[in-house]
C-alpha cells in the first residue's frame, strides 16, 4: 500500500479504534469518544480499554485483537511505554495507519527517543503509517469526523491546514469559527516521527477538496522530500507557511563570513523561495494570504496604486510598501489626465490618488475605473474612512462589480467599525478581500508579490549556459586529498586558490615564500605593489594575528614584511604551524563581493552571494541559494542584493559583466555539488569591475569523511541536479550520432521546434488531440522535472552545427517513486531509425534502476508501433474506453 492510499484510508476511516478511551471527564480518551460519538460522523467506532467494559452505552474491548471488524484508523491514547506493543498489534489486526496522541517520547531526553526509535522500527515492521506523537489528532469537517481532543469541530471548507503545534491548532479552531473560515482537512502532525509534511502536500495536492495547503511549522526533517513535494504540488496549489523561530539565538558558532551570515531562518527563507512558497508572519496573515490567493490574480509585480479619500491613511500605506521593499506605481499622463477631469482641482495628482474627503460612490467608481486601466500598476488598494457623505455599502458595491472586471489584485481597507460594516461585507461576498489597516493590507499585497515571484521563479527558462567551461574535479580532489592525508581538515590560501581555478574563478598571480629573501624575489617578479599573506593551517582569519601587510612597493619593504608577519603571527598564534608567506600581486579594481557555501546538517550546502570585503558581517548585504544553480537562479540571487544597482551601472558608471558574474555563480555551484567534502568556503573578497573578476582571496574547510559515492554522488544535496550518469550515445539506424540525455530547462527552445513541427499523427498519438498552442507554461511543465520524481531523456542530434531534439520518452512516477506513466514521442524527421526502442530501452532500465514497481501507458488503437515496441519489452497491453492500456511490472 503507498503513503497515498494509507493516508486516504486514514483520512476517510470507514471504522476507528480509540486505544485509550475512558468515560473518565476531562481525559483526551474521553474527549476523543465524546466528539465522534453522535456527530455527523457515520462511521463505526470501537473504544479499546481493558479495564472497562462499556462506556456511553457501547461495548468497550479489552484489546484490538478482539475487534471483530476491520479497522481503517487506531487512535493510540494511552502512556508512552505502551505504544510500542500497540503499534505491533495494530500490524497484527491489518490495521494501515495510526495517530499517536501519547506525548513522553523525544521531547522528554534520551529515554523518550529510544522509546521512539523502538515505536518507529515496529511501525515500519508492521507496515503501519503513523501522526505523531505528541499531537491533537486531526478534523475532517466534509465527513464529520473529529479525531482529535479539541471540543471544537471546524467548519467545512476548501483549506488545508497542517500544524506541528497541538495548542495553537485549538487557538486556529477557534479563530476560524468566529471568522467563518472552513476547512477540508485540519491536522496536528506533532513530532513527526513517520508522516511529514512532504507526505501530507503529495497527499493533499491530490485531492479535489483542497484549494490552498497552509502550514504552521516549527522545523523540519527531510529538506529533500519537503522541497522536492512543495515545487510539485505548488505549480498548481498555493502552499503558505507560517515559519516561526526567525531569531538565531542557540546557533552554534561558526568560522567563515559565510557561516555567520546563513542563519537558520535564512536558509528556511531560500528554501521557501526555490519551493514557490508563500511565507506570512501572523496566523491572521496565514488565512488573509489563502484567501487572497483563492480570489485574486496574482501580482506580476510588486507595483501598487492607492486610492483614498484621506491623506493620513494613504501616506501610511505608502510608508508601510516602501518599507516592504515595494514600488509605487507611477501614474501616466493619460490616467492623470483622466482623473483631472472626474476629481476636484484639489486631488493629490499623484500615487497616492487621493480624492477627498468629500468623495461619494460616483467619485470613487470613476476614479476607481481609471486606475484599473493604469498600466504600470499590478494591484490597486481602496482605502476608505467613513465621512458623513460617504455610502461604504455602495462604494463597496460599485468597487466590487468592477474589480470582477480586471487581471489585477485588488485590496480594500475599509477603515472603521459600525459605519463600514455592510460596506466591508459586500466587497468579501465579491471576492475583494477586505482589511482593517492600510498596513495590513500592503503587507497582504506585498507577500502576494514574494509569492507570485517564487512562482515564476519555478516557471523561468534559463538562458544557455556558456560552454566554455571545462573543470577539473580529479586535480581538485587531489588538493583536498592532500590536505585529509596531512590530517588537516583546512586548506591554505595557496591551496584554495589552485582549488578554485579548477573550476575557472580566477586569482590573483601569487608565489609562496618561505624567508626574507625569496619574499623580495617574488614581489619583484610579480611586479609592484604586492600583498603578503601569513600561510598557516592553523590561522583562518589572518588579519586578526598581524598576518596580512599591503601595499608592498620595494623588494626592501617585502623582505621587511615577511620578518614583521611572521614575528606577529608567532606571538599572537605560538602554536599555529607556518608553512611560509603568501605573496600576491595586488588588484584594484571598484567592488568587493563574496561568494561563499555552508553545508547545513538539514539542507546540505547553501550558496552565499553578496557585498563582501572587510564590511561583510556589518552591511550583510547578501543573498543566499541552494543549489543546483542555472543561469537565471544566478541572475535572481545578484539581484536579490543592494549592491546590483551599483554592478548594473548607476549614474553614469560603467556596469560588470553580469552575465559573467552568472556564469562564475553557476561554476562555483557546480564546484559544491562535486564537493560533499566542503564544509565551509569564502571567495572573499572577489574583485570586480567592468574589465572582469578576480578573487583576493579564498578560505576552505573540509569534511574529509564527507566523500562522495558512486551510487548516490549528490545525497549532500536537497534539490537532485543533472543526472550526468543519464547521458549514453548511441547511432541511428541511419548511422546518425545520437546522444540520449535528461531534459534540462535551457532546453525548452528545442522543445518547442520538436512539437511545432510535428505531423497531425505524431500529435495525435502522443497527445491523443492536436496541440492548437505550445505554450510557454505547457513547455514548462515538459522541461523543467524533478529528477527525483520523473524521467525524462532526450535524443539530441546535430544538424548542420545546430542541435535538434529528435525525440523524448518520459517516465513520471507518483510521489512514492511506486508507480509510473509512460509515454514517448519521436519526431516525424527521426522515424523509423530506432529511436523510438533505444529510448523505451533507456528510461525502463533508470527505472529498474529507481526501484519502480510497475510502468503503465496508454496509446491509441491505431498506434501499431508503439504497441510492438511495449509488447516487445514484456508490456501486457488491453483495450479500455477507445485506448489501449499497456502495463508492466518490474521485476528488482
Amino acid at each position: 500500500m503507498t503513503t497515498y492510499d494509507s493516508l486516504k484510508r486514514a483520512f476517510n476511516p470507514q471504522s476507528i479504534a480509540v486505544v485509550g478511551a475512558t468515560s473518565k471527564q476531562g481525559t483526551v480518551g474521553r474527549a476523543f469518544i465524546s466528539n465522534m460519538v453522535g456527530s455527523k460522523y457515520e462511521g463505526a467506532v470501537y473504544p479499546v480499554n481493558p479495564k472497562s467494559r462499556s462506556m456511553m452505552g457501547m461495548k468497550v474491548y479489552p484489546k484490538l485483537s478482539k475487534i471483530p471488524d476491520p479497522i481503517d484508523l487506531a487512535i493510540i491514547a494511552t502512556p508512552p511505554a505502551s505504544v510500542p506493543a500497540l503499534i505491533e498489534e495494530c500490524g497484527k489486526c491489518g490495521i494501515g495507519a495510526a495517530v499517536i496522541v501519547s506525548a513522553g517520547f523525544q521531547e522528554i531526553g534520551k529515554k523518550g527517543e529510544v522509546l521512539l526509535r523502538q515505536v518507529i522500527r515496529n511501525a515500519k515492521k508492521a507496515k503501519v503509517r503513523l501522526i505523531g506523537p505528541n499531537c491533537l489528532g486531526f478534523i475532517r469537517p466534509p465527513i464529520g469526523l473529529n479525531a482529535s481532543f479539541s471540543s471544537a469541530m471546524a467548519l467545512p471548507g476548501r483549506l488545508a491546514f497542517i500544524s506541528q503545534s497541538g495548542a495553537l491548532c485549538t487557538a486556529v479552531l477557534d479563530w476560524s469559527i468566529r471568522e467563518n473560515v472552513g476547512f477540508s482537512h485540519f491536522i496536528s502532525i506533532g513530532s513527526m516521527a513517520d508522516i511529514g509534511y512532504h507526505d501530507l502536500i503529495d497527499y493533499l495536492g491530490q485531492d479535489p477538496n483542497t484549494s490552498s495547503i497552509l502550514i504552521y511549522m516549527e522545523s523540519i526533517k527531510d529538506a529533500r522530500r519537503f522541497i522536492s513535494a512543495s515545487r510539485s504540488i505548488g505549480k498548481t496549489k498555493p502552499i503558505v507557511v507560517l515559519k516561526v523561530g526567525r531569531s538565531s539565538e542557540g546557533a552554534a558558532a561558526v568560522s567563515s563570513h559565510t557561516g555567520s551570515l546563513s542563519g537558520d531562518d535564512t536558509l528556511y527563507e531560500a528554501l521557501f523561495k526555490r519551493s514557490g512558497i508563500a511565507r506570512v508572519d501572523t496566523v491572521k496573515e496565514l488565512f488573509n494570504i489563502a484567501q487572497n490567493l483563492s480570489t485574486q490574480s496574482l501580482p506580476q509585480n510588486d507595483r501598487l496604486l492607492i486610492i483614498t479619500n484621506a491623506g493620513g491613511p494613504g501616506i501610511l500605506a505608502t510608508d508601510a510598501h516602501i518599507k516592504f521593499n515595494g514600488q509605487m506605481a507611477s501614474l501616466s499622463r493619460s490616467t492623470i489626465d483622466k482623473l483631472n477631469q472626474v476629481l476636484p482641482p484639489a486631488w493629490s495628482h499623484g500615487n497616492p490618488v487621493d480624492i477627498l474627503g468629500d468623495s461619494g460612490v460616483s467619485r470613487y467608481k470613476q476614479a476607481f475605473e481609471i486606475c484599473l486601466q493604469e498600466e504600470n500598476a499590478d494591484g490597486i488598494l481602496v482605502v476608505l474612512t467613513p465621512q458623513a457623505m460617504t455610502n461604504a455599502y455602495q462604494i463597496g458595491k460599485e468597487i466590487g462589480a468592477l474589480a470582477k472586471t480586471t487581471g489585477k489584485t485588488v485590496l480594500a481597507s475599509f477603515m472603521g467599525a459600525a459605519e463600514v460594516e455592510r460596506g466591508t461585507r459586500v466587497l468579501e461576498e465579491m471576492g475583494v478581500p477586505v482589511y482593517d489597516s492600510p498596513e495590513e493590507a500592503v503587507h497582504c499585497f506585498n507577500t502576494m508579490a514574494s509569492y507570485s515571484r517564487n512562482q515564476r521563479l519555478l516557471a523561468e527558462t534559463p538562458d544557455s549556459t556558456p560552454t566554455d567551461f571545462k573543470p577539473h574535479p580529479n586535480q581538485a580532489r587531489a588538493i583536498i586529498k592532500k590536505a585529509a592525508d596531512s590530517g588537516r581538515n583546512i586548506l591554505s590560501e595557496y591551496e584554495a586558490k589552485q582549488f578554485i581555478a579548477h573550476y575557472g574563478i580566477e586569482s590573483t598571480p601569487h608565489a609562496v615564500a618561505t624567508t626574507p629573501a625569496k619574499a623580495s624575489a617574488a614581489a619583484a617578479k610579480l611586479g609592484f605593489p604586492v600583498a603578503m599573506k601569513i600561510l598557516s593551517p592553523d590561522i583562518f582569519h589572518k588579519t586578526d594575528v598581524g598576518g596580512v601587510q599591503l601595499h608592498i612597493r620595494s623588494q626592501r619593504a617585502a623582505a621587511t614584511a615577511y620578518k614583521q608577519i611572521i614575528a606577529d603571527v608567532k606571538a599572537k598564534a605560538p602554536e599555529a604551524r607556518i608553512d611560509g608567506v603568501l605573496v600576491e600581486k595586488m588588484v584594484s579594481k571598484k567592488y568587493e563581493l563574496i561568494i561563499g557555501s555552508k553545508r547545513d546538517k538539514l539542507f546540505g550546502p547553501v550558496i552565499v552571494f553578496g557585498m563582501g570585503g572587510i564590511g561583510v558581517e556589518i552591511f550583510k548585504d547578501i543573498s543566499v541559494g541552494i543549489p543546483p544553480l542555472n543561469m537565471a537562479l544566478a541572475k535572481h540571487m545578484i539581484e536579490g542584493t543592494r549592491i546590483y544597482k551599483l554592478l548594473a551601472g548607476y549614474r553614469g558608471m560603467k556596469a560588470v559583466d553580469l552575465t559573467s558574474l552568472q556564469f562564475l555563480l553557476y561554476r562555483f555551484s557546480y564546484m559544491i555539488m562535486e564537493f560533499p567534502e566542503i564544509q565551509e568556503i569564502d571567495i572573499n573578497p572577489l574583485a570586480i569591475d567592468e574589465t572582469g573578476s578576480i578573487a583576493l582571496d579564498a578560505k576552505i574547510i573540509i569534511d574529509p569523511k564527507a566523500r562522495p559515492t558512486k551510487s548516490q554522488p549528490y545525497s549532500h544535496l536537497i534539490i537532485s541536479p543533472y543526472p550526468i550518469d543519464w547521458e549514453k550515445r548511441i547511432k541511428s539506424t541511419k548511422g546518425k550520432n545520437v546522444l540520449m540525455r535528461a531534459i534540462r530547462p535551457e532546453d525548452e527552445p528545442l522543445e518547442a521546434e520538436m512539437f511545432r513541427a510535428m505531423s497531425t499523427q505524431t500529435q495525435r498519438f502522443r497527445f491523443f488531440q492536436l496541440i492548437k498552442d505550445i505554450t510557454h507554461e505547457m513547455l514548462v511543465r515538459y522541461t523543467q522535472i524533478d529528477y527525483d520524481r520523473e524521467i525524462a531523456i532526450i535524443a539530441e542530434i546535430s544538424e548542420k552545427g545546430e542541435k535538434k531534439m529528435a525525440g523524448v520518452a518520459r517516465i513520471i512516477a507518483d510521489p512514492y517513486n511506486d508507480t509510473a506513466e509512460y509515454a514517448v514521442v519521436v519526431a516525424d524527421p527521426y522515424q523509423k531509425q530506432g529511436l523510438g526502442a533505444a529510448l523505451t530501452d533507456h528510461v525502463l532500465k533508470l527505472a529498474r534502476q529507481r526501484r519502480l514497481s510497475s510502468i503503465y501507458a496508454h496509446f491509441l488503437p491505431d498506434n501499431r508501433i508503439i504497441r510492438h515496441v511495449l509488447e516487445k519489452r514484456g508490456f501486457t497491453t488491453k483495450s479500455e474506453d477507445g485506448t489501449y492500456e499497456a502495463k508492466l511490472i518490474l521485476k528488482p
